[in-house]
């Protein structure tokens, strides 16, 4: 049986909404009544177990009851109903520079929220140098932290939450702060707890990492649990919930959404004879070819495509906007092609999704999200992975 770190059981939790407010004690009793309140419950029965030394993904829209959860699960709030069983010792990055006295230094701060995250003296001196290097902060670590910058901020907490040598650690939003370098930093060290068989909470809007670094995925809205499973299927059903979604057929696979001024009508795989397959040899000829309509005239659009593996690896994506290709639409009906001279991957089922936006790539006309599935068989080629790159060996006697 797997040892669980995080159990949810039943959670609700509520708050008072107030229609006014009494300041004084006086105006209560004048009134001969307390203040109008409506309940709301940011949490509703929500149930999920999060299995020891797992990276686990909570997302949902802004509203959803994410932050109340995390705070559920740190003790900082009870929930009207239901339990929180936590197995191992905590530490939270919940909000920016919470815990943090403006008008103290870096340094005073360390030592301040090291021991309200259960730090003590020693631990702390011993790992001071550790913090401040991994927060980039140097000269700055003796500067008030009222005048730190949101980045500064987030960092040092940051390297303080990972010193704490916790065994489940949870993180909120840190990584859409910072400069990339640090995000990266953030990353390796994640994968670093990760091969330790720490436990990660990862709450992010920025869900190509979710799907990336999280092994499975909750997600809510309103405070009801919507699913949980597997990271990349869950953040695809969100992606495909949070657009407008277009209608697609029975026999059809994976989510769409869009806008609709644009449809794309048929995606093919074609093989060398320009024949439509779903299985292919490692280093063969791929023609992708989608047909597509369109209900007005549009100067600039792009097309882009993309290969997932069967498990959630992004493998590959490429647009005609990257690539400076221009792509005029005219109302009525079209179609392009994407021709793969030599098809690198290798042993594998794979998908493909395909999307039309404007140039940018901001505007979804119409999003396939995995709408063909197809197999790939490397014959005898003898190398591993999931692409083949050409290489040759020499030998000096």
């Amino acid at each position: 049986m797997t040892e669980l770190a995080v159990s949810v059981d039943q959670v609700w939790k509520h708050f008072r909404l107030y229609h006014e407010k009494n300041q004084y004690l006086k105006t209560a009793v004048l009134k001969g009544t307390r203040a109008r309140y409506d309940e709301f419950w940011a949490l509703r029965d929500l149930s999920f177990e999060i299995p020891t030394g797992s990276t686990f993904g909570i997302i949902g829209s802004n509203g959803s009851g994410k932050s109340t959860l995390l705070k559920c699960l740190t003790g900082i709030l009870t929930p009207e109903k239901g339990s929180v069983s936590v197995n191992g010792r905590i530490a939270a990055l919940l909000e920016l520079g919470a815990g943090f006295h403006p008008d103290l230094s870096g340094r005073e701060n360390i030592f301040l929220n090291g021991a309200i995250l259960g730090m003590t003296s020693k631990d702390i001196h011993k790992n001071l140098d550790n913090i401040v290097e991994f927060a980039g902060l140097g000269e700055f670590i003796d500067t008030p932290v009222k005048n730190y910058s949101s980045g500064m901020t987030v960092r040092l907490g940051f390297a303080i939450a990972i010193n704490v040598d916790p065994e489940i650690l949870i993180i909120d939003e840190v990584l859409a702060v910072g400069d990339t370098a640090f995000q990266q930093k953030c990353l390796e060290k994640i994968e670093e707890f990760r091969g330790d068989g720490r436990t990660i909470i990862l709450v992010s809007h920025g869900l190509p990492v979710v799907a990336q670094i999280c092994d499975t995925v909750v997600w809510i809205e309103k405070g009801e649990l919507q699913a949980v499973g597997p990271a990349q299927e869950i953040v695809s059903k969100y992606y495909a919930t949070s657009h407008d979604a277009l209608p697609m057929d029975d026999n059809e696979i994976g989510q769409r959404w869009g806008s609709g001024e644009v449809s794309i009508s048929k995606i093919q795989l074609l093989n060398q004879d320009k024949i439509a397959q779903r299985i292919f040899h490692t280093g063969e000829p791929l023609n992708i070819a989608i047909d597509y309509t369109s209900q007005i005239d549009i100067p600039n659009a792009s097309v882009a495509i993309g290969i997932t593996h069967l498990h959630g690896t992004d493998i590959w994506g490429t647009s005609t906007e990257k690539n400076s290709v221009k792509l005029p639409i005219s109302a009525g009906s079209s179609s392009l092609n994407l021709e793969l001279n030599n098809l690198p991957l290798l042993n594998g089922t794979y998908d493909l999704s395909v999307a039309i936006t404007d140039q940018a790539g901001v505007h979804e006309f119409d999003h396939w999200e995995k709408r063909v599935r197809f197999d790939v068989h490397q014959g005898d080629i003898y190398n591993s992975g999931l692409v083949n790159i050409n290489s040759s060996w020499t030998i000096k006697p």
